[in-house]
């Protein structure tokens, strides 16, 4: 964690850089509030100042956000990381936009509830059987097929 000010005086305040969390020291006050900091541009301060550069700024990263997430929407049914480029995209406007560091925040509190879940002994043993029964139903229609119609390669068809 890193601290604030060394000056006597000003409120000292630690920064969490794993959780992105503000803690006050002076005030003891944690919560939503001070979390809320972390919300909003990213840009340096000359280019805040500025209303105009600002705004080509923003329509900067959005263009960029945009052709990332693109690329991710056209890799989904193509090879390739499609759901992480998808994200890439949203983190590169979360520089950028609250409604895209909500969206990030929301996706990554599902994405931890969902592996705490996954990791419950209970939920790994069901999800365990219902795999076993559905190779099982898999090899089972498999075997049908091969007895019916034998193992014939498509490229030895021939026409009838």
């Amino acid at each position: 964690m890193n601290t604030g000010s060394d000056q006597p005086g000003e409120r000292a305040v630690a920064v969490d850089a794993v959780a992105g969390t503000y803690e006050a020291e002076a005030d003891g006050v944690v919560g939503e509030e001070n979390a809320e900091r972390g919300l909003g541009s990213r840009a340096p301060e000359f280019v805040k100042a500025r209303r105009a550069l600002h705004l080509s700024w923003q329509v900067g990263v959005f263009v960029v956000g945009l052709a990332v997430v693109v690329a991710g929407v056209i890799m989904l049914p193509l090879p390739g990381p499609g759901w992480v480029v998808i994200f890439g995209g949203m983190a590169i406007w979360a520089t950028e936009f609250v409604w895209a560091q909500l969206v990030l925040r929301w996706t990554k509190r599902k994405v931890t509830e969902a592996a705490q879940r996954a990791l419950d002994p209970e939920v790994r043993r069901r999800n365990i059987t219902l795999t076993v029964i559905g190779l099982v139903i898999v090899g089972v229609l498999a075997g049908i097929y091969l007895w019916k119609f034998g193992l014939v390669m498509p490229w030895k068809i021939r026409d009838q």
